[in-house]
């Protein structure tokens, strides 16, 4: 492995990812948290499959929209995950060219339909609380398979670029990435060459595709909150309420670190390069972990299947 910043070749096989630049004395507690996350994310994901392709009752649109979002957040974790831990647990930091363009692709589509799936479950809350008589016939499952080809096509097609873009520049300065996974502009900042279309892309692609998720879950949850204050009773407000709220964290998390993340890479120069890797890295398994949480351990349906599932075994 070659440790030099200035290695003379042109388009490196292998590029070398450096973990969190600074914080490299501290790789092995740091690993502790992400191997911890990582466990939870795996356990809670596979529970939540398990259980609804066990139970036919929750075969509906709201746990096909769970399950999807499950798949996802295993994807998008599992393809970058493995290899931080490999690098903060035995330096293994050599990745081919080929390897980090295909982890980069993943990493952004999942991205992208974990957002598209959040969408959709916004919509299918937003007609369940607002017209709950018409949601049989509204989301069938021909509507739900639709709904979810259509975030599939959308997240792959919008981040065919970026892996396009990458391997299209010329790199004749290092081979060195300063991060712990192949993120697309902490990548073309090694080309020698102006990279002014992957950096517009990247942002067209964070508005255009994020930004209007966030618009349309915006409007489903403003109309179903204001259905919330026509509820008859409090206490019925007060649990639709907190169910509401719960899944906007959930949303939360996975919005603001991607736009601060995003943002900062390009012009949070002042920033220390140590916490904007690490802020992007956190954000890769925040939302794996926390989804099974609020959409499966809160949802009654779910709770009470998994709680039945040990009952059963206890006996």
């Amino acid at each position: 492995m070659s440790d030099s910043n200035t290695t003379d070749f042109t388009n490196p096989s292998t590029f070398i990812l450096l973990g969190i630049p600074g914080l490299e004395a501290a790789h092995i507690w740091i690993s502790i948290p992400f191997c911890t996350m990582y466990a939870i994310a795996l356990l809670g994901n596979f529970t939540i499959l398990f259980i609804v392709k066990r139970e036919p009752s929750l075969h509906e649109p709201m746990f096909y929209f769970l399950c999807m979002l499950a798949v996802t957040d295993l994807v998008m974790s599992t393809s970058t995950v493995p290899k931080m831990l490999s690098i903060f647990w035995f330096n293994s930091r050599e990745i081919s060219f080929s390897a980090c363009l295909t982890q980069m692709y993943f990493v952004y589509s999942f991205s992208a339909m974990e957002s598209g799936i959040l969408v959709a479950m916004a919509f299918d809350r937003y007609i369940a609380i607002c017209h709950p008589l018409r949601h049989s016939t509204i989301l069938t499952n021909s509507v739900v398979a639709k709904i979810g080809l259509a975030v599939v096509l959308r997240s792959c097609i919008f981040t065919l670029p970026y892996p396009f873009l990458a391997r299209h520049w010329p790199y004749c300065r290092t081979n060195i990435i300063p991060h712990s996974y192949c993120r697309h502009i902490a990548v073309v900042n090694l080309a020698c060459a102006d990279i002014c279309i992957s950096s517009y892309y990247g942002l067209f692609n964070l508005f255009s595709v994020n930004g209007m998720d966030v618009f349309f879950i915006t409007v489903s949850y403003t109309q179903i909150l204001r259905a919330i204050f026509h509820l008859p009773t409090k206490d019925a407000q007060l649990k639709t309420f907190g169910t509401c709220i719960s899944h906007l964290c959930a949303i939360l998390a996975l919005y603001i670190p991607d736009f601060f993340s995003s943002l900062t890479q390009r012009f949070g120069h002042n920033v220390p390069r140590h916490f904007l890797v690490l802020i992007a890295s956190v954000y890769l398994l925040v939302p794996p972990v926390l989804h099974p949480i609020i959409y499966g351990v809160r949802t009654k349906q779910i709770r009470g299947r998994l709680l039945q599932l040990f009952f059963h075994k206890e006996t």
